[in-house]
């Protein structure tokens, strides 16, 4: 008999094991078992969907558990939407052992740990990132990308978005703007990806369009102090004063959010990228209406439109309107001018002056001999009665352009002059206030000499 060591081949490492108690050879079923940690992200089958669980083979001595918190990090899920039998998925390892000796998983967090790597890269590399639209929260959008990610309103769109439902359920691509693994937050930003499509669009937009072009566009928003207009991949804005040729309170009496309109390029800076735009310029001018078909002398029809200390406005075509200084209101002397009309009043005035360059009217209520054109009655005034700060158009003197003061002249009085003495009127533009002020004298030099004995009388 030969002195070599009989191998028993069972004892073959990973099948057989020797017991230590006994001695006796027993298969070794550990060996045959993968190694596995907890927080590992393990690979297996789906080979069970349970309501509130999910059963996956891994290979280890028992079959995995995922409940159904961890299955998704969307909330309440039916697990039969997120998986099915035989499919491949990617769990990690929560707990080898439980109380109940079962090795618990969660498909989330290793789709959390996966997705969260692949964001830190998109947002080290400046590249956009897509997710599905899973909650319309306050304030904005989550999107899932593996990582629960949040998409506030303001970042949806270019432009304010009104109702952030239509996007539930679309694959959105956005960038990300802000990452925090302590808090696990992602800030994702869409309208970053859409300018940057915009961007090459909106130079070649720039680069066509020269002033006094007349192009078309679709109103995209509306704010108090005008509207923006889509040119087809860029906003231009038109002020309020560019809205028409009438006076305008709020531009949404005009216009409405998806409107189209035609409009003309009034203004471009190239360099900070903006559009300036008018669309009373793509209107008829009521003005030039005034120079065809009027004349310095002629007696025409109007409306009082506003009664303020130093006359009073009247419209005589639509969005025309002509100063009736106070000293043209009536024959005698006039202290209050509502004394003569009011708000609404229909009357016959005389063109005493068409001033073209300044497209301003003066107009009078006497006739050409100093007759009164209306049979008026005069107005019992109040005593306590005096005029609103609202019905003195200061701020609107101060702070609407040029281009609106011409189609709407308005003139303020000097809040601490009398009008006794001397009415001066305030130009609604700074560099023509010396000139009013010379004409409105002068109007009141001829108002004295019709009363000497109201204004000469010199005291004792």
């Amino acid at each position: 008999m030969s002195n070599d060591t009989i191998t028993d081949p069972r004892l073959e490492e990973g099948v057989w094991t020797t017991d230590p108690e006994s001695g006796e050879l027993v298969p070794d079923y550990e060996s045959t078992f993968p190694t596995i940690e907890e927080g590992q992200v393990v690979n297996g089958t789906v080979v069970r969907v349970d309501k509130d669980e999910v059963l996956v083979d891994i290979g280890y001595k028992s079959e995995g558990v995922i409940p159904v918190s961890e299955l998704s990090i969307r909330r309440s899920i039916n697990p039969a939407d997120e998986v099915s039998v035989g499919d491949d998925i990617a769990a990690l390892v929560l707990t080898k052992e439980d109380a109940e000796g079962r090795l618990i998983l969660s498909k989330k967090r290793a789709r959390f740990e996966l997705a969260w790597k692949a964001i830190e890269t998109a947002h080290e590399n400046g590249e956009p990132v897509t997710g599905r639209v899973i909650e319309v929260v306050k304030g904005g959008l989550i999107l899932d990308l593996g990582v629960r990610g949040f998409l506030p309103a303001s970042l949806v769109d270019i432009r304010r978005v009104q109702d952030l439902d239509e996007f539930m359920g679309q694959e959105l691509i956005c960038k990300v703007i802000e990452l925090n693994r302590s808090r696990n937050n992602v800030v994702l930003s869409r309208r970053a990806v859409l300018e940057e499509e915009r961007k090459d669009q909106r130079q070649r937009i720039l680069d066509q369009l020269n002033p006094g072009d007349k192009v078309e566009g679709t109103i995209s928003n509306i704010v108090d102090f005008g509207a923006f207009v889509d040119l087809d991949g860029m906003d231009g804005l038109i002020h309020i004063s560019e809205l028409s040729w009438s006076h305008v309170n709020h531009p949404s009496e005009v216009l409405e959010i998806g409107q189209t309109v035609n409009v003309q390029v009034l203004d471009i800076d190239r360099e900070r990228q903006r559009i300036s735009l008018g669309l009373k310029q793509t209107q008829s001018d009521p003005w030039q209406h005034v120079l065809d078909s009027h004349a310095e002398g002629d007696i025409v029809e109007g409306t009082v439109t506003k009664v303020v200390t130093f006359g009073a406005f009247v419209e005589i075509l639509p969005g025309v309107e002509g100063l009736v200084h106070i000293s043209e209101l009536a024959q005698h002397h006039v202290e209050n001018p509502r004394e003569i009309v009011s708000q609404g009043d229909k009357v016959k005035v005389r063109i005493v002056e068409v001033d073209a360059d300044r497209r301003r009217l003066s107009l009078s209520l006497k006739g050409i001999d100093g007759e009164p054109l209306n049979d008026i009655s005069p107005n019992i005034i109040p005593a306590e009665e005096g005029f609103a700060d609202d019905e003195v158009p200061a701020a609107e003197a101060l702070e609407e352009p040029a281009a609106e003061v011409e189609a709407e002249p308005e003139v303020e009085a000097e809040p601490e002059v009398e009008i006794e003495v001397e009415p001066v009127a305030e130009a609604e533009e700074a560099p023509e206030a010396e000139e009013a002020e010379e004409e409105l004298a002068a109007d009141d030099e001829a108002e004295a000499s019709d009363e000497p004995e109201a204004e000469a009388a010199p005291e004792e």
